[in-house]
């Protein structure tokens, strides 16, 4: 373990067992993405860590944190199977159960950061900008993904907050990727640190543009995690055999280039090698 990733280690929780919560709000936010805002007083999560949303009778499953006040906190989910299907069936004042918040968190550094967010990655960056706005850091926020319909718009644009966008298809922002827009800030701008979460290859790149203009980065590495408190390793990745719901899900780039599965494959439920 990195002494970065060992010094940001969550390792008291918050919540031991599912407490039930009551849904405070539901907000539309693209095509199959929503944000459920829920009713909890002191949560104290941290941005980038997760906690795990249960749903009686049907499943547990965990999300990041989208934003967070004294008596409530956010997570924006996207409908992809069976939980969260039933997740979109639910109504505001419905009770479902939580527990966390869990893993490591995202360290600000700097005066002038950037996020890059994929899709519904932009929930926990979404935090990650409040705190940084609060601290007087610069922010340039980018966002993307295939079309506009599938873009969660950011709601921070100001004159400590730039945000940029990009769609595969030019509907939204600049033609092209994320990671494009990020390479022409980098080229114009001295950017301190470099924030990322959203689809893997896309981190990668990330990571890859960060080592070409010698930037701080960290990344939020996304695993099948199931206990969510480092006891039933599933979350492990190759070959290293650290556990991404403890030692993660926020790692430095250094970490992440140490994984030998990053940006290649990950594993299924089941164990099963699965090739991005």
């Amino acid at each position: 373990m990195s002494d970065a990733t060992d010094k940001n280690c969550e390792c008291k929780t918050k919540i031991e067992q599912p407490e039930m919560v009551k849904i405070r709000a539901i907000r539309d936010e693209a095509q199959d993405i929503k944000t459920f805002t829920f009713e909890k007083k002191g949560f104290g999560s941290k941005p980038g860590q997760f906690f795990l949303i249960w749903v009686p009778g049907v499943d547990e499953k965990p999300y990041g944190v989208s934003s967070q006040d004294n008596d409530r906190f956010s997570a924006t989910i996207c409908k992809v199977g069976p939980f969260t299907e039933k997740m979109f069936e639910v109504k505001v004042g419905d009770m479902v159960g939580i527990r966390g918040p869990y893993g490591t968190s995202f360290e600000l550094k700097g005066k002038n950061i950037a996020l890059v967010a994929g899709g519904y990655g932009i929930a926990p960056l979404n935090f990650l900008a409040d705190e940084a706005i609060k601290q007087g850091i610069d922010v340039h926020f980018i966002t993307g993904a295939k079309t506009k319909g599938n873009v969660v718009m950011c709601d921070k644009e100001s004159k400590a907050c730039r945000t940029h966008y990009a769609t595969d298809d030019g509907s939204l922002g600049a033609k092209g990727f994320t990671t494009d827009v990020l390479e022409g800030i980098l080229k114009t701008e001295k950017i301190d640190c470099i924030y990322t979460v959203g689809p893997e290859l896309m981190m990668k790149k990330v990571v890859e543009l960060s080592d070409k203009f010698d930037v701080d980065c960290q990344l939020s590495l996304e695993r099948y995690m199931k206990c969510g408190f480092g006891i039933c390793g599933q979350c492990v990745v190759d070959d290293l055999g650290i556990r991404m719901c403890k030692e993660g899900p926020v790692i430095d780039k250094e970490l992440a280039k140490k994984i030998k599965e990053f940006g290649k494959y990950h594993r299924t439920a089941s164990g099963r090698k699965k090739e991005f």
